[in-house]
């Protein structure tokens, strides 16, 4: 594995230290001003400055180089005046960390019926009481200065599946417009600020956002405007499409997704960077993530089940609770079968990122792709309870 290096470079520098023969794939490490991330990455997602049944004690002992907070929540509460009075996020929530925060231009996409979107950001109505506010590149640049993230995301327009060539044309003229003013704000210390590529399922759109991402010089760029509920075949295009123009030199980051297998095949296709809710939203709901795919703890099979949710997981759940303890929690509603199987399930993510990045240093990724083919099918995660 890379070796540590023995001076700090500056917030920004990425470092290309290993690229796979037979793929996109590659090994790098981007410097923040809260330290280094070694790429290829999950972030876990804290949406409202906290990933949910987690502490900050958690990821660092789970092995979180890096997490996402978002804009628009944090905007609406706790306010900005909350946020600079308490010192940033950082302080705020007790993350050392780096930090990404995304814009809110997932929010135009995920809360349409709450918005009308101008030549110059977007109208919200709130979805807390009502109340009406304007986002627009200015205010999400402020907002995300005003928290002091590691990475700032530009404000995008997060556009439907499936939408006509029409309309992707003019939400990807946006895009660029509002990216271009994005770049001209003024930013945190330190802070370093990502473009979005947009275009929906058309490829020369999506290659020319990234072309004209590329030549304005952002710090590294997103691919947005994925796993919108396309089908996987053309959201994988999609990857393939927006990273095709995108600079070598600079990191890549696919949004919000969080699949096990797009997401080694996205790395396959020169990706760097992802986030997604996955981990802790299914927790919520009883499900674990394991090896072998995804089953339902809370499921009447596993009501005196004495192994681990997972055999051979390292994960502090796995090493002192079996699944019959887990599920008797869930199916009480305890807080703790939430936590428990929250820990599992990013301790599964990370340990997918670590041996993906394993993989890629010893030059094993082509085999690594192939038994995670093998394993979880492209046409969906296969049910498993026996792993």
């Amino acid at each position: 594995m890379p070796q540590p290096l023995s001076h700090t470079p500056p917030p920004g520098t990425f470092e290309v230290l290993h690229e796979d023969r037979h793929s996109g794939a590659r090994l790098g490490r981007l410097w923040t001003a809260h330290g280094a991330v070694e790429t290829p990455v999950f972030m876990p997602v804290g949406t409202q400055a906290t990933v949910k049944a987690l502490e900050p004690r958690d990821l660092h002992e789970l092995g979180a180089s890096i997490i996402l907070s978002n804009t628009y929540h944090l905007l609406l509460r706790p306010g900005m005046d909350v946020m600079a009075a308490c010192g940033g996020l950082h302080r705020f929530m007790g993350w050392q960390g780096p930090i990404l925060t995304d814009s809110g231009g997932f929010q135009v996409f995920s809360l349409s019926n709450l918005r009308k979107i101008r030549a110059h950001g977007v109208e919200f109505r709130s979805h807390i009481d009502g109340a009406k506010f304007f986002l627009g590149p200015p205010e999400a640049m402020a907002v995300q200065r005003t928290l002091g993230s590691d990475i700032a995301m530009c404000l995008d327009e997060c556009m439907p599946y499936p939408c006509d060539e029409q309309y992707a044309c003019a939400s990807v003229e946006k895009t660029l417009s509002w990216a271009a003013v994005c770049l001209e704000q003024e930013r945190a210390p330190g802070q370093l600020v990502f473009g979005i590529v947009q275009g929906g399922e058309y490829a020369a759109l999506r290659e020319r956002c990234a072309r004209e991402l590329a030549a304005m010089g952002f710090d590294g760029y997103a691919v947005g405007g994925v796993s919108v509920g396309e089908p996987e075949a053309v959201m994988l295009k999609g990857v393939e499409d927006g990273v095709r123009a995108l600079p070598r030199e600079r990191p890549r980051y696919v949004m919000g997704l969080g699949d096990l297998y797009q997401m080694g095949e996205s790395v396959a296709r020169g990706v760097d960077m992802f986030d997604c809710v996955i981990p802790t939203r299914v927790a919520r709901h009883g499900t674990a993530y394991t090896r072998g795919g995804q089953y339902p703890v809370k499921g009447g099979a596993y009501k005196a089940d004495q192994r681990p949710v997972e055999e051979g997981c390292a994960c502090y759940c796995c090493r002192n609770f079996s699944r019959a303890y887990v599920r008797h929690l869930l199916n009480v509603g305890e807080i703790l079968g939430v936590r428990l199987l929250t820990i599992h399930n990013m301790h599964r993510y990370l340990e997918f990122m670590r041996e993906l990045r394993e993989a890629i240093a010893n030059d094993a990724f082509s085999e690594w792709r192939a038994q995670l083919a093998a394993t979880l099918r492209p046409d969906g995660i296969k049910q498993s309870g026996a792993q």
